[in-house]
Order: C-alpha cells, then sequence, then structure tokens
C-alpha cells in the first residue's frame, strides 16, 4: 500500500469512500437519530480539503483502502485562529473491508511525521466514539468529550484528543 497526497481528482473516490464506511464502521457507537441526522454532513468529501496539500490517501493499485490529513491551526481549510504549532486531524477513515490491517497505522504515522516536519508540536483531534480506541494506540490522549456543531446545527458527539509531537 502507498500513501500519497490526494488531488483534486480524489475526490470523488473519498466521497465515495466515507459514504460506504462511515454508516457501517460508527453504527454502533451512534444513536439512530444522529446517524440519521449527522451522516449526510460527514460522509462527503470536502474538495477544498482533499486538495489542500496536507490530506492524504492509502491505495494499491486502483484500489482506495484509507484517507485523511492534517490541516495547521489558522489555515482556510482548517479551523479559524489559533497557534501555528497546534495541528488538527481531518477527515480521517477507513475503508470498513479492510479495518485492523494497517491502514490507519500506516496513513497516522503518515500525518504525523508529516506535520512534525512542518512545525507542528501539537496535534489535536475531534475522535468519533468509535475510533478513540485508535487514536489512543497511536499515542493520542483524551481530553474529554467534545459536542461538535455540524452545518444546519447538528450535534455530533466526539471526544477531544490531543498528541504531543
Amino acid at each position: 500500500m502507498d500513501v500519497r497526497v490526494a488531488q483534486a481528482d480524489d475526490i470523488a473516490r473519498v466521497d465515495a469512500l466515507l459514504a460506504r464506511a462511515y454508516p457501517r464502521l460508527l453504527k454502533a457507537d451512534y444513536a439512530p437519530s444522529v446517524m440519521v441526522t449527522a451522516l449526510p454532513i460527514i460522509s462527503r468529501a470536502r474538495p477544498e480539503l482533499v486538495s489542500c496539500g496536507t490530506f492524504y490517501v492509502v491505495e494499491k493499485g486502483d484500489q482506495l483502502f484509507g484517507a485523511g490529513g492534517w490541516t495547521r491551526r489558522g489555515d482556510p481549510a482548517g479551523f479559524a485562529g489559533g497557534d501555528a504549532t497546534v495541528g488538527d486531524i481531518r477527515h480521517v477513515v477507513t475503508d470498513d473491508r479492510h479495518v485492523r490491517r494497517g491502514v490507519g497505522r500506516a496513513l497516522m504515522g503518515h500525518i504525523l511525521a508529516q506535520a512534525r516536519a512542518g512545525g507542528v508540536r501539537r496535534m489535536m483531534c475531534w475522535s468519533t466514539l468509535t475510533a478513540v480506541p485508535f487514536y489512543t494506540a497511536m499515542g493520542f490522549d483524551v481530553l474529554g468529550p467534545k459536542d461538535v456543531t455540524l452545518k444546519g446545527g447538528v450535534v455530533f458527539p466526539s471526544v477531544e484528543m490531543q498528541q504531543m509531537l
């Protein structure tokens, strides 16, 4: 498997991966009422994020196994304001048919190495409830629960986490 920088022409493939994987991966940890309102929002690729230069895809041949990235605080594709030495994990997903096969670990290792090389010293993450064990295994510490307000005022329960790089 190869990890590479995503390009604008990857948007449709990332979109399809999110739409297929998120409903299956998150189902056990979220109430149906949350799933029905949040999934249409979170399982869509954001073009400005996919093409920002710090978003990556994991693939082998023409098959996409994972995607995700990071942005620096204050970056137009990221969250507004903040310290340039702080980064945010963004929209990480592994194909639900390929979890626990090293895809997420390879992707996250690449993300953290690139962020560290770019001067990021603290990486923040708003994890889904489902992904907390993964991020913990990758060295992130739990800061606490965090309700994320999505477009249209949809509240999505998550967990705020961080890792010092």
